[in-house]
């Protein structure tokens, strides 16, 4: 997946391949949030038996989709990197903007605010991507994005952690394509630090069981003195 060269039509189809497989699939979405798993608990997220699981896993890992690590006696699955987690996140585009009747609000949710391999998406994530270019905090260029000293003075101002912001600065990002706002979202290493600040700061709330993430009153009141607009809509 990260080969500068852009895949064969050969590989591209195996990329497919290994994606068509419902299980497979679901294994992938479990993980999208950048957790790691036991191959038990992927097993039951597939609804497939251990066997079943043990050889898709050993496919998603050789495909390049999957990475492991081994602790003692136990394996823990992971995506391989943000780049997969945004091949999934991107296979939703060609298709309709979600509409499901969704009587619990978890659809709606995900659609506000939600992790994408850790990084914050959705319609805030959107947002603040937009509000940190616009005001010239957030730098575009060729090597990524990266955050500019008066982002930085801006966070900073806006209530976030001074040291925390400051370890930002060396990181670089990129532009994340969001599959339920079809925009840019902030990836990256620098993606995934600024949500960690936002959350330890509490202007973000994970939610049990779900990659959604609940945005605290007081985040909103601060998030608007950065420029990212809001207003409550399903």
């Amino acid at each position: 997946m990260n080969d500068a060269v852009s895949p064969s039509r050969y590989q591209l189809a195996e990329i497919g391949a290994l994606l068509a497989e419902p299980a497979r699939a679901a294994m992938l979405l479990a993980l999208i949030d950048g957790t790691s798993r036991p191959a038990g608990e992927l097993a039951r997220a597939a609804g497939v038996g251990a066997a079943t699981a043990s050889a898709h896993l050993k496919r998603l890992l050789e495909g390049g989709l999957l990475a492991v690590h081994e602790q003692g006696r136990h394996r823990y699955y992971h995506l391989a990197n943000d780049d997969v987690a945004a091949l999934i996140e991107t296979l939703a585009l060609p298709r309709a903007r979600p509409v499901l009747p969704d009587p619990a609000g978890g659809h709606r949710a995900l659609r506000t605010a939600r992790t994408c391999y850790r990084h914050l998406a959705g319609r805030l994530g959107v947002g603040l991507c937009d509000a940190l270019l616009q005001r010239g905090y957030l730098q575009a260029a060729s090597e990524g994005m990266r955050l500019l000293d008066d982002g930085a003075r801006a966070l900073t101002e806006a209530g976030l952690d001074a040291s925390r912001v400051a370890a930002l600065l060396p990181l670089r990002g990129r532009g994340c394509l969001d599959w339920t706002e079809r925009r840019l979202h902030l990836g990256g290493p620098l993606g995934v630090s600024l949500t960690d600040v936002l959350l330890d700061a509490g202007w973000l709330r994970r939610r049990a069981g779900t990659r959604a993430l609940q945005p605290s009153d007081d985040g909103l009141r601060r998030l608007l003195t950065l420029g990212v607009p809001w207003e409550s809509r399903d």
